[in-house]
């Protein structure tokens, strides 16, 4: 892990290496991109993520909406992006409907 990015610790053995985070104020949200270092255990959820996402950044969880989680083969590591909001309506008026459907239920 490079010392220049910003580190999130998930549980004992999972964290999340940020990449990029560019705020985009024209939609009103924070755009993530980041690693997730799993060694020993499967990919996180989704829910998983949110949470972790929504202490670190104090958002509801109903403000996060993880758009992709892509684990690589055999590494024990994912590529992920999430869309965090200033609120809920501007992530219904902005996110596609797939997405907002795989948060929902």
């Amino acid at each position: 892990m490079m010392s220049k990015r910003k580190a999130i610790k998930i549980d004992d053995q999972t964290y999340l290496e940020v990449i990029s985070e560019r705020l985009n104020r024209v939609v009103r949200r924070y755009e993530l991109t980041g690693i997730i270092h799993h060694v020993g255990r499967g990919t996180p959820s989704r829910a998983e993520v949110r949470e972790v996402l929504s202490k670190t950044f104090n958002k509801p969880v109903e403000n996060i909406y993880v758009r992709s989680i892509i684990t690589e083969y055999g590494v024990n590591r994912s590529l992920i992006k999430a869309n965090i909001y200033d609120d809920v309506e501007r992530a219904k008026a902005f996110e596609p409907e797939h997405i907002i459907k795989r948060h929902s239920g």
